[in-house]
């Protein structure tokens, strides 16, 4: 008998990235224009700033001070990127062979960067026919990168234009999107419409009977519009009880939550009855906890990240950067639900996602960009297979 098709919906964050590798964050030119203060629009590692609030911050032309910051040169890579598309092509990738689907629905602009989107987009796994052109400017995001930034681990700083994403609205997701085994809102903080209806798009995909993954991005709107207070996700509270999976990072979780610590944030999203959690913390121990139907119940687990990818980080063996890492996080993450569900399975399991997860996005620091190109369908599986394979070893 044939398995039934494994069918992923996601729609969020989808730009194209400009990456800049080797851009010092103790350089006196970033540290002129380095945030003072939270929400003001400066420079801040790991963080996203709006390319309009940077240039009233600084009150210069954000390709003025780029110039300046990266010596003029030309951008290292020019790729696809967004939390959402980022790993929605991971999962494709990782999950070759499978009989399943996975479509983004989303939008670009008329303009060159639209029109590298889309060609970049026909070449990889994913179904884009919900892919739509409207407004004037593809949203994109400029990536400085300091791979020697903290103790060696790297970091990146965005400046993001929304462009078109601001006319993207939950009209654009049709009755197949809530059909979908799994959807995916990634990254929806760049896509405001979609974000503040996200209470109510969650709501009727759990009505359908979808599994809910919500992962997160750096959320300057409403940063910049409340320094001080705790961001929504949604208009209020209410998206967190119809989220099966919340995959955040610990900047993110912390703005989230309001809470100072990791483990607070994690006890604030139990307490907002989030249905399972997952909450990295770049090179440190990834935070997981389940309390539901889908994953059962998993008191808070402590995971660490690969030693032989950090090992390969250390010794320089490739020239990589951290961009995409957590999107290709979430993407592994995908992956293992994707697979489990073709084994059948009526519970998953939550650690063996992560731990997918986590090699997933140590393997995105092996290269420059979250997205890679595959020579032949099954490539990157096979590059990581090695990898997690030392994983599942190390954490036996």
């Amino acid at each position: 008998m044939l398995k039934k098709k494994i069918t992923v919906s996601g729609t969020g964050c989808c730009l194209v990235d400009r990456l800049y590798n080797n851009v010092s964050f103790l350089s006196d030119t970033f540290l002129s224009y380095s945030s003072k203060k939270r929400g003001d629009g400066g420079l801040s590692p790991g963080h996203l700033v709006l390319k309009e609030e940077f240039e009233e911050y600084t009150k210069k032309n954000f390709q003025v001070v780029l110039s300046e910051l990266t010596a003029g040169r030309a951008p290292d890579k020019i790729n696809v990127g967004g939390p959402c598309i980022v790993a929605l092509i991971h999962a494709a990738q990782i999950t070759f062979g499978l009989n399943s689907e996975i479509k983004f629905y989303g939008c670009y602009g008329p303009d060159e960067n639209g029109s590298f989107l889309l060609s970049s987009l026909q070449k990889l796994p994913v179904n884009i026919s919900h892919f739509k052109q409207m407004g004037n400017l593809t949203p994109s995001t400029d990536v400085l990168s300091d791979p020697s930034y903290d103790n060696g681990h790297g970091e990146r700083v965005f400046v993001n234009s929304i462009g078109s994403a601001w006319d993207y609205s939950p009209e654009n997701l049709d009755n197949d999107f809530f059909k979908s085994d799994v959807v995916v809102f990634g990254g929806s903080a760049l896509v405001p419409q979609i974000h503040d209806n996200l209470g109510e798009l969650l709501q009727q995909s759990k009505e359908n009977g979808c599994i809910t993954l919500v992962n997160t991005v750096f959320d300057f709107v409403n940063e910049k519009a409340n320094p001080h207070k705790r961001w929504p996700l949604g208009k209020n509270d209410e998206s967190y009880p119809n989220i099966d999976l919340l995959i955040t990072d610990r900047d993110e979780a912390l703005r989230l939550s309001g809470e100072k610590s990791m483990e607070k944030a994690m006890r604030f999203f139990i307490e907002k009855q989030t249905g399972a959690i997952i909450i990295t913390n770049g090179a440190k121990n990834v935070l997981l906890y389940a309390d539901n139907e889908l994953f059962g119940k998993v008191e808070i687990l402590e995971l660490p990240v690969s030693n032989a990818i950090s090992k390969k980080i250390r010794e320089k063996i490739y020239n990589g950067d951290t961009t995409g890492c957590g999107d290709n996080f979430v993407g592994g993450v995908i992956g293992s639900l994707m697979f489990q569900l073709n084994e059948g399975r009526k519970k998953l399991d939550l650690e063996a996602a992560a731990t997918l997860g986590i090699v997933s996005g140590g393997y995105a620091c092996l290269y420059i960009g979250g997205t890679y190109f595959e020579k032949y369908p099954g490539e990157k599986y096979e590059l990581m297979t090695p990898v997690l394979n030392d994983y599942k070893k190390q954490i036996k």
